[in-house]
């Protein structure tokens, strides 16, 4: 099984727990993007994330800019969230994305590479995947969302043994019709510091 890189989180420091009810996830698109494979997306994070005792929400980052909402976090879709047909060339050096870290710190600030998701799901599609692409690159961008979502949470660049929170995914898994996150990981999301007043940051 190839495992491709998923994310890079470079602070594993702990905080004191403060729970949030309810946390609001801005979707800011830098390139074309498919509406289909975006109404996947949030479905497969909903699905996966269930179990959570957090609330969750979707805005566009216009929408983000009227909000009052005390707790968001940014997540920036780098490249094209669309399913090609015909596959280009890219570089698929990296992970497919980041959360960033300041001073040992993780911040509500992820980056997705969606060329590079497409390039490792595309690895593992054949015969009639391919009809159904938009839907397979939403189930698994909902898939690495949710794992960046983790890093957020829990304000730590840990990683879960298996499932989505797990250090690295085959293309077979990005687009596997269930993939979850372990209990353990629901755990530590239950107990996750978060409030922090991150609106205007």
């Amino acid at each position: 099984m190839r495992l491709v890189p998923y994310c890079a989180v470079a602070c594993l420091a702990a905080v004191a727990p403060v729970f949030a009810e309810g946390i609001t996830i801005v979707l800011d698109f830098q390139g074309p993007r498919s509406e289909q494979s975006i109404t996947e997306m949030k479905r497969e994070f909903e699905g996966i994330m269930k179990n959570s005792p957090i609330r969750f929400d979707f805005r566009t980052r216009a929408e983000a800019a009227e909000s009052t909402a005390p707790d968001m976090v940014v997540v920036r879709f780098k490249g094209k969230c669309v399913f090609e047909p015909v596959p280009y060339l890219i570089d698929e050096r990296g992970p497919m994305a980041f959360t960033h870290s300041t001073g040992g710190a993780v911040q509500p600030f992820s980056e997705v590479a969606c060329d590079r998701v497409t390039r490792a799901m595309r690895s593992a599609m054949s015969g009639g995947d391919f009809a159904k692409g938009d839907v397979l690159l939403g189930r698994a961008l909902g898939r690495v969302l949710a794992h960046e979502v983790v890093h957020i949470l829990t304000k730590s660049g840990q990683h879960g043994s298996a499932g989505v929170a797990k250090t690295a995914l085959s293309g077979s898994e990005l687009i596997a019709p269930e993939l979850r996150l372990e209990t353990r990981d629901l755990e530590r999301i239950g107990g996750a510091p978060f409030h922090q007043n991150f609106i205007n940051r």
